[in-house]
């Protein structure tokens, strides 16, 4: 296959030793939306989807996902997770939904891979949901925000 990088795969991957750091208050909030057809949303907001709650579903998953981040991202610290708060939000105008993930813990290493974990499991829960309605649905801007916590402080997107 032409055009095609190469990596080598025989490389030494490991996890970064965080025993040393000091254990201090940790936040990551990261967002995303959903495209979809209108009707598609309206069947969302309406409550009439033969599956049940959409949102309160996708609220769920995309808590359970945070707190399994670890086990799906193969170098990932797990982490005790104190707080995450997942927010949905319809925007009829864009014909979009839009997730907010926000965790938070107590650790040596920050929860910016869980949030973002939680952002994407909470809008393919949507896309599971609703794909015998509508296979176009598309999800975008998936971003980190915001982070604070640990040595290198307060960070925020510019964009």
């Amino acid at each position: 296959m032409a055009g095609l990088t190469h990596f080598n795969t025989q490389g030494d991957a490991h996890m970064v030793d965080v025993g040393d750091k000091e254990n201090t208050h940790r936040m990551a909030l990261a967002e995303g939306s959903i495209r979809m057809l209108p009707a598609t949303l309206a069947l969302i907001l309406e409550g009439g989807h033969r599956k049940g709650d959409v949102l309160g579903t996708a609220r769920i998953a995309g808590i359970m996902a945070a707190k399994k981040t670890a086990e799906l991202v193969p170098l990932c610290h797990p982490l005790t997770i104190s707080h995450i708060n997942i927010e949905l939000e319809a925007v009829p105008e864009q014909n979009e939904v839009r997730c907010r993930a926000r965790v938070e813990t107590t650790g040596k290493t920050g929860v910016e891979m869980e949030a973002l974990t939680a952002v994407q499991i909470s809008l393919l829960t949507i896309y599971d949901m609703c794909k015998a309605v509508d296979r176009g649905m598309s999800m975008h801007g998936i971003r980190l925000l915001e982070k604070s916590g640990g040595k290198s402080g307060t960070w925020k997107n510019s964009d």
